[in-house]
């Protein structure tokens, strides 16, 4: 009744009517957004857009599916028009070989769209499992329609005939193009999902663990942040091309640079795509601020750290609710 009433209000011009629609399934149709696009801030754009296409054509609506699905299929779209005119997103490990020692003074790739973070406070497990950095980077290889097939398919739990309705395509199309979705995603996601592992860790050991080595940065311990890690560890930092594969290479680096060359750090636990992260911070001493410096985000296997990115630059902080500075 009240959904009906705001729907007729809002046909109506009500725009706070409007508001009170959409506004339970904006924060599912941003990560949605986010899982087509890979970026926090075209989520942004692309949800904003969504919104206003959604307004102007309500009058339109004429309520043959559910309002959901109808707001999916304006997003969807809004999404498919933004993929067609931009590069897709990548990380570092996309672009070419590890390095076998610590790069000093690497400069920034400015002209290569990356990957963000996504903070996903307000998502259930399953919408976690979904913003996985490994999964949001495997979307990012496939084209619009079958990024687009396979995340209303097998994450939001379409039909084949809904989304051929949604994307204006038969349902052999649709079936096709989940096909050759599944499996590029496939090989390129061959090991399970984060969330089993973060939950046979369990919190507290999750917790012990990042902490472990956030604090063991902040000390210059390299033997204890070295003893977190799996002997085939990865470490990419974009917008850095430069990556390191395997143990030796990651704790050169990591004593070459970050425990070396970095004079002090502080850091904030956080979450993002789904998995346990830091916000680390960097000072020029101990005793002064510290600036905001990366999203880091860990996988984790059995109970150790398989995989390290670290997103740096501070216009990451805000879309996190995490302050620029720490005293």
């Amino acid at each position: 009744m009240t959904e009906n009433t705001d729907l007729a209000q809002a046909r109506a011009g009500d725009d706070a009517a409007f508001t009170r629609l959409v506004q339970p399934l904006q924060r599912e149709l941003h990560a949605h957004c986010y899982r087509m696009l890979g970026s926090v801030h075209d989520a942004d754009d692309a949800l904003q857009e969504a919104l206003v296409r959604a307004w102007r054509g309500l009058p339109r609506f004429e309520g043959r599916s559910t309002l959901r699905s109808w707001l999916y299929t304006v997003a969807t779209r809004t999404c498919l028009d933004l993929v067609k005119t931009r590069d897709r997103r990548a990380l570092p490990v996309d672009l070419g070989p590890s390095s076998d020692h610590a790069v000093l003074d690497a400069a920034p790739v400015t002209e290569q769209p990356w990957l963000g973070p996504y903070h996903d406070v307000g998502l259930d497990y399953e919408q976690r499992e979904a913003v996985e950095l490994a999964f949001v980077a495997a979307l990012q290889h496939l084209p619009g329609n079958q990024r687009a097939a396979l995340l209303l398919f097998d994450v939001l739990g379409f039909s084949a005939a809904e989304i051929a309705a949604m994307m204006d395509a038969s349902t052999t199309s649709v079936n096709s193009a989940l096909a050759r979705a599944r499996r590029v995603v496939a090989d390129r996601v061959p090991g399970p999902s984060q969330q089993p592992t973060l939950r046979t860790l369990g919190d507290a050991r999750v917790r012990a663990l990042v902490t472990g080595f956030a604090t063991a940065l902040e000390r210059g311990d390299a033997d204890a942040l070295v003893a977190l890690l799996t002997a085939d560890v990865t470490w990419s930092m974009p917008p850095l091309a430069q990556w390191y594969g395997g143990l030796p290479a990651v704790t050169d680096f990591a004593v070459e640079v970050p425990l070396t060359r970095c004079p002090s750090w502080r850091h904030l636990p956080t979450t993002a795509n789904g998995q346990p992260a830091v916000a680390f911070y960097l000072g020029r001493s101990a005793e002064g601020p510290h600036e905001a410096w990366s999203i880091t985000v860990f996988g984790l296997r059995g109970e150790r750290i398989a995989e390290i990115t670290s997103f740096l630059g501070p216009d990451h902080f805000p879309a996190f609710g995490l302050p620029s500075e720490l005293p």
